[in-house]
């Protein structure tokens, strides 16, 4: 099930899905999704390369003020976060993307053992490569073994190879891009990964007002927008698709009595799109639209309810000083 590409480089190797067998998965979740009654595409499909990159762009935007707590969280108590495990330990990061964040919780590890094996996870394999280089280049005790693949997949191979006590991380508020049932599902995959003591770093946005959510989820700059049409793109790419990009508009809802906000991509007027690589012809009416992304967010009681699903227990929460996001430690229970 999969290809193992060792990179030529001391301390660093990648173990990536065979390529075939992603892009027949991708395209059978877009024939499922854009035949489905309420038609959907998997959130996971936003991040390929270019996705990726126009991610990181908006991690960098005043109206998405996750990074920006999450990191304030990370700075202050980053020392605490590594400390609270029985040294030494190794790091396992679900969605590491570039890897900036990861860096701080990386020099405190550093700090207390020479060295430090890290495993990050991650579905674009551009973006896996030159992280995983970068931080092998800048830190000499540190190892890399990274995986290219969707949580899933990886979670249930086997492949992680957890040898002192292990840190889990899934930071960046990526739980929330799943429905309830799904993250439920994800939590129990990491606790049974996972061995008494071990723990897990939960990044999740915490509920808050209608306004600040949204504009999170679309800025002004349209960078944003830009990131969720590139999924309609991806499918011209790779799929022989001819959807016009300027005729669908990004939409951000919060749903308050959910607790997310759904991202779309809505119809400007009456579409008949073609695929080809799926023999397919998909027809919108005006206004219709194409569910993209879903993304939650949760109090203490939802993160201690979303923890018992994996048999772990809430060990501390952080909070950055405007409560806007939380990071949680959840051990696994001995």
């Amino acid at each position: 099930m999969h290809q193992r590409v060792t990179i030529p480089q001391e301390r660093l190797e990648i173990v990536e899905l065979a390529e075939a067998a992603a892009s027949s998965r991708f395209a059978q979740d877009v024939l499922e999704g854009l035949t489905a009654t309420r038609r959907t595409l998997p959130a996971k499909y936003l991040y390929d390369d270019v996705g990726s990159a126009l991610f990181d762009a908006i991690t960098h935007l005043p109206e998405y003020y996750l990074t920006a707590a999450e990191t304030e969280i990370l700075h202050e108590w980053g020392w605490e976060v590594v400390r609270l495990l029985d040294a030494p330990v190794e790091f396992v990061e679900l969605g590491s993307g570039s890897a900036n964040k990861t860096r701080l919780l990386i020099e405190e590890a550093l700090r207390v053992q020479q060295t430090l094996r890290y495993s990050p996870i991650d579905i674009s394999a551009d973006a896996l490569r030159s992280s995983s280089i970068a931080l092998v280049e800048r830190y000499p005790g540190l190892s890399v073994r990274a995986h290219v693949g969707d949580y899933f997949t990886v979670l249930a191979s086997g492949a992680l190879d957890f040898r002192q006590r292990a840190l889990a991380m899934l930071m960046g508020s990526n739980l929330g891009n799943y429905e309830p049932p799904a993250a439920r599902e994800l939590i129990a995959l990491i606790g049974r990964a996972l061995r008494p003591g071990d723990g897990l770093l939960l990044g999740v946005d915490r509920k808050k007002d209608r306004e600040t959510l949204e504009r999170a989820y679309d800025d002004a700059a349209g960078v944003t927008a830009a990131f969720d049409k590139n999924l309609l793109a991806r499918i011209n790419r790779e799929l022989g698709g001819t959807f016009d990009l300027r005729a669908f508009t990004h939409v951000a809802r919060y749903d308050e009595i959910r607790g997310c906000v759904d991202s779309s991509l809505r119809a400007n007027s009456p579409q008949r799109i073609r695929i080809e690589a799926l023999d397919l012809e998909v027809r919108f009416r005006r206004g219709e639209s194409i569910h993209t992304e879903s993304s939650y967010k949760f109090d203490d009681e939802g993160i201690a309810t979303l923890a018992e699903a994996g048999g772990l227990r809430v060990r501390k929460i952080w909070s950055d000083r405007r409560n806007r996001f939380a990071l949680a430690l959840l051990v696994r229970a001995r």
